[in-house]
């Protein structure tokens, strides 16, 4: 089914209604301890989060993020074609592109929304893993953009896991979500190949320590 045929914006449509139901159904709690929603509101970051946490960041950003335009880095793949759909009717911007496919266009693009005021938001682990290891693009994007990254992460108090790469996490209807948000980190201009290893780490390590329930 090709996704511009009304079957498909009809079945789009009523999934992302169901969807918007059934995030309103989660307890949000935000814990903040680095005051990320008031940095957020004098400049552009990078948030980073890992690919099994991202389904309900549209109720996380709506009331902590509401005077900045966030976009998201979505695979240039058929699913992310349908991705894209969804977060766009959440009222957000995507950046098509992947380390495998437009990697150069989606890095140029990028870097030009954070210099035009615009979040941006990364899974270092996507689209296909391996899970919980940092790709180079972000750290990369960070340098050359001079943005923070800000790790963020959510926790369940009752999900499913998928049979997935990366036992992507679904939230039960009614459950809590636990939005955390770890402090900036700010990547120095790097000249030798062992730095830029460094941060890769330093990143990866900060977004682990935010993790509870692997």
């Amino acid at each position: 089914m090709k996704l511009d045929s009304w079957p498909a914006r009809l079945l789009i449509a009523s999934g992302f209604g169901l969807y918007r139901l059934w995030a309103r159904t989660l307890r949000l709690q935000v814990e903040d301890p680095h005051d990320v929603v008031g940095l957020v509101r004098q400049q552009p970051v990078i948030f980073a989060i890992w690919h099994n946490r991202l389904l309900m960041l549209p109720r996380v950003f709506d009331p902590s993020f509401p005077t900045r335009q966030s976009y998201g880095l979505i695979s240039a793949s058929r699913d992310g074609d349908l991705i894209a759909q969804f977060i766009e009717r959440s009222g957000y911007g995507t950046i098509r592109g992947s380390s495998s496919r437009k990697g150069v266009i989606a890095l140029r693009q990028l870097v030009e929304t954070l210099a035009a005021d615009g979040n941006v938001l990364i899974t270092p682990d996507g689209p296909r893993g391996p899970v919980y290891q940092v790709s180079q693009g972000i750290v990369f994007l960070a340098q050359k953009s001079g943005a923070p990254i800000v790790p963020i992460h959510m926790e369940y108090s009752s999900c499913w896991r998928l049979k997935s790469w990366d036992r992507f996490a679904v939230p039960r209807p009614f459950a809590t979500l636990r939005a955390i948000l770890g402090a900036p980190i700010h990547i120095a201009p790097l000249e030798e190949p062992e730095q830029f290893e460094a941060e890769q780490r330093r990143l990866q390590n900060a977004m682990m320590s935010l993790v509870e329930e692997p």
